[in-house]
């Protein structure tokens, strides 16, 4: 007769084993296992304890050799199973994973899940599951552009470097305007509609037109400086500069990262931007197809008399030196000696 392997058991695992065989709301595979393991620390064989629990040997015999090698623990959950035996190989699914990526069908642009199980004799839900797991998704397309700017890389590493390492004893302001948007007038926003209720609106819920909205994130520490603006010409955009030149530090160097538009790209914003002390604007817009952003990059000196003496000095210049191949640095006046704005252009 075969002889199974002794069970001591230890005070606090006693106690928790006959906590386990008492339980009431436990499943009754857990109190069973909790019984069989008593049981055999009582001297009992398995045939005993089949016999007594009303289960087969081998499972007497189960927990028994669980609980010796992995304790209390082993007898909460089961070990994990093979499960069932795959019925297509891995070719037989990479082949279906190659087909869906290199190749398409005669018919159609793109695979689906029944042309596929048509094509490899697959039922549909096999070429899904596939799918799934290896993330493809046929039907799917995005479109994705490549700049053909030969300075792309310049320019990128300009305006990032601004963000991930700005300079020292400066402010890096990204700046953006949003237009056609609606005034409301309310204590709180509303509740959103729903099965068996409609969209609500508090009792002071009033519409103003619309309204446009200036910001300015500071890219260290996240604090917005905004405004909002009846109208969305350049004058505004002048007005909110010289909101941000009022509410940061006098002793700090700006470096505004905007969008070119119309509104922020004409002479008189040029002129009115120097307005703010020594500053640093760098705008971005699409220059060519298919290019990236124009880089433009000008510092005013402190000792810059006004925003009419800029005016007049671009004025005068040629538009064509705005955006050189190289940068040009204006020499002070040396007839009047007067200095004169020092504008940097980069491209």
């Amino acid at each position: 007769m075969r002889i199974a392997p002794p069970v001591q058991l230890s005070e606090e695992d006693s106690s928790q084993l006959q906590a386990l065989a008492r339980a009431r709301s436990l499943p009754a595979r857990a109190v069973e296992r909790a019984q069989i393991v008593l049981l055999a620390a009582m001297g009992k064989q398995d045939l005993e304890i089949a016999e007594e629990l009303s289960v087969t040997p081998r499972t007497a015999a189960r927990w028994r050799a669980r609980y010796l090698k992995a304790g209390i623990d082993g007898l909460k959950k089961d070990a994990p199973r093979p499960g069932r035996t795959p019925i297509f190989t891995p070719e037989k699914i990479r082949m279906v994973v190659e087909k869906t990526t290199q190749e398409k069908p005669p018919d159609a642009t793109h695979w689906s899940t029944r042309s596929m199980a048509r094509a490899v004799s697959m039922s549909e839900a096999t070429v899904r599951r596939i799918w799934h797991k290896h993330g493809l998704k046929p039907h799917v397309v995005k479109t994705f552009k490549l700049s053909n700017d030969p300075q792309f890389i310049e320019r990128l590493e300009d305006i990032v470097g601004l963000y991930l390492n700005p300079p020292e004893h400066a402010l890096v302001l990204s700046i953006d305007e949003k237009s056609q948007i609606q005034a409301l007038d309310r204590t709180q926003p509303g509740l959103p509609m729903k099965k068996g209720r409609g969209e609500t609106r508090t009792h002071d819920y009033k519409r103003h037109g619309t309204t446009t909205l200036f910001a300015a994130l500071n890219v260290a520490d996240g604090k917005i400086i905004g405004t909002c603006m009846d109208r969305h010409r350049h004058q505004e955009w002048l007005k909110f500069l010289r909101r941000i030149d009022e509410q940061t530090l006098a002793d700090k160097q700006l470096h505004l990262l905007l969008t070119t538009t119309r509104r922020t790209s004409t002479l008189e914003c040029k002129a009115g931007s120097s307005a703010i002390r020594a500053s640093t604007c760098t705008s971005h817009r699409p220059a060519l197809p298919g290019s990236t952003w124009w880089n433009v990059i000008f510092e005013i000196s402190p000792t810059s008399a006004s925003a009419e003496a800029c005016f007049t000095a671009l004025k005068n210049s040629s538009p064509r030196s705005w955006f050189p191949s190289s940068n040009t640095t204006r020499s002070p006046n040396r007839l009047s000696g007067q200095p004169r704005p020092r504008i940097s252009w980069k491209r």
